[in-house]
């Protein structure tokens, strides 16, 4: 018989999202999956674990506080230059890969 699951806490994981490498395994299995709103809710627990939380990401990449909030939100449409700031702020970067063509 399967046991019921629990919701994943991020507040006991956030020393893992911290690190870069994890943080991007993480946030690269989001994005693979196309959907931009789970990518966006990805980035958002990344960034709120990081020293400072949203405010010193914010800060860091030199953004709005509250844009960064609303850029990251469930219906926030971040331009890629946003992205590209936030992600720099915790020593990640985008990268592109050829996909898997299937035979």
């Amino acid at each position: 018989m399967n046991k019921p699951s629990r919701p994943f806490d991020f507040d006991r994981y956030e020393e893992l999202l911290r690190d870069p490498e994890n943080a991007a395994i993480y946030l690269a299995e989001f994005l693979e999956s196309g959907d931009m709103e789970l990518f966006q809710e990805a980035l958002r627990h990344v960034a709120k674990a990081q020293a400072g939380g949203l405010a010193g990401v914010a800060e860091q990449a030199q953004l709005n506080r509250g844009s960064l909030y609303k850029s990251l939100s469930k219906n926030g449409k971040p331009q890629f230059e946003t992205l590209a700031k936030i992600l720099a702020t915790m020593g990640l970067q985008f990268t592109i890969t050829p996909t898997q063509r299937q035979s």
